[in-house]
């Protein structure tokens, strides 16, 4: 099969060569060529994606990318809802840590950005807030670390402007920032039962 072919079978799909894709299981890579293989006495199309952060190639059929969840980058106004779910009150259901854990990393890598901003959102700690543990710290690092590198591929920006625009975003929501005293008042009495439920 000739270059132009492998152009033409790659975008029938919608990827190309040198396009920033989301793969869910490792975040935001870079299709680098697409390339055939024989597997099996069978010819095979395959992407061939660079995460460079993680130093790790992947080389994906191109007929099973789509069904693997692999994805375009998302829109700016996604974008947008995302950087609005972070600024909302977390929601964090009464269950074993372990299963929340479980939930939480099924979220981060469904590759949907809403899904990983629901994770930063609910695992994220104001510095007046409790410390988180160990493996709350890991999922909660994770996930912005997902979510900032898409950010930053669709805004054009780096990762670190990416992880800032997050946190001024979080720092937006109830209880975080400047606004946690009046607040406060309000909702004292779901605080405290909330705690003694954790406590307990």
């Amino acid at each position: 099969m000739t270059v132009v072919q492998q152009k033409k079978t790659a975008q029938r799909i919608g990827f190309k060569t040198g396009e920033f894709i989301v793969y869910p299981a490792h975040g935001v890579g870079q299709i680098v060529n697409i390339e055939e293989q024989e597997v099996a006495g069978h010819k095979l199309e395959l992407f061939v994606i660079d995460f460079q952060k993680d130093k790790m190639r992947l080389k994906v059929p191109v007929a099973k990318a789509t069904a693997i969840g692999m994805r375009k980058l998302s829109e700016t106004d996604y974008v947008d809802r995302a950087l609005k779910v972070v600024q909302g009150r977390a929601r964090i259901k009464r269950t074993m840590w372990s299963r929340r854990a479980q939930e939480y990393d099924a979220k981060i890598n469904s590759g949907d950005l809403i899904s990983i901003s629901e994770v930063v959102r609910d695992l994220f700690r104001a510095d007046n807030q409790p410390e988180q543990s160990y493996s709350e710290r890991q999922l909660y690092e994770a996930a912005l670390d997902r979510m900032a590198r898409e950010i930053s591929a669709v805004n054009k920006m780096s990762e670190t402007e990416a992880v800032r625009l997050i946190e001024v975003n979080l720092a937006k929501g109830p209880k975080r920032g400047a606004k946690a005293d009046a607040d406060a008042d309000a909702d004292a009495d779901v605080i405290i039962e909330d705690e003694r439920e954790e406590a307990a």
